[in-house]
């Protein structure tokens, strides 16, 4: 298991640890588990894509730039405590963040809400035109999620005509995303709520 650590002037570095033999890391076939912060935010990305940590954000891209076609892009913040911030606006938040984006705009999906005990979490989707070199219709999917004094937002941007083999990363990325489940040992994955 490969771990990043933060050093104060942000650069990583990384550092393999061994897993223990009775270790409680489970993802499907083809899957990593990415864990930030001690399980801050947990969520499942296909085994193969490349890791670039950024200055700010964590990003997997299905090759290394430029032969990539997509990129998954993950930031998160701690929240001040509170007593609930279940009754944040999360889905209408999206919905403003989502009417500003300036790209050049076909489609715009609904708002989603997926279900969680312990957090919760919205998204939605835009189809657009990419026009970076010539013109490609694309869509990007963006999550926000709050949950445990934590706020995560993932972007998910991706070309229209290969939606078909990745929309079910998406779907993964969504049923795995937990927030706020901090590892212990990182050797053993064990997890306790904060």
């Amino acid at each position: 298991m490969a771990k990043k650590r933060k050093k104060s002037n942000r650069s990583w570095i990384k550092e393999t640890l061994d897993l223990k033999p009775d270790h409680h890391w489970e993802g499907p076939e083809g899957y990593k588990i990415f864990v930030a912060g001690r399980g801050a935010v947990r969520f499942n990305v296909p085994q193969k894509w490349v890791f670039e940590p950024q200055e700010n954000s964590f990003k997997f891209m299905d090759n290394k730039p430029p032969k990539d076609d997509c990129c998954l892009e993950v930031s998160y913040n701690h929240l001040p405590p509170r007593d609930d911030w279940s009754f944040f606006p999360l889905k209408h938040t999206l919905k403003k963040v989502m009417e500003e984006d300036d790209r050049n705009i076909i489609e715009r999906s609904e708002v989603f809400t997926v279900k969680r005990q312990t957090a919760k979490i919205v998204w939605c989707e835009i189809k657009f035109i990419d026009t970076q070199s010539e013109p490609r219709d694309a869509f990007s999917r963006t999550c926000i999620g709050i949950g445990s004094n934590i706020q995560c937002l993932i972007t998910f941007d991706y070309w229209a005509d290969q939606a078909e083999q990745l929309i079910p990363v998406w779907d993964e990325v969504m049923r795995s995303l937990t927030l706020g489940l901090y590892i212990r040992d990182p050797r053993t994955g064990l997890a306790f709520p904060d």
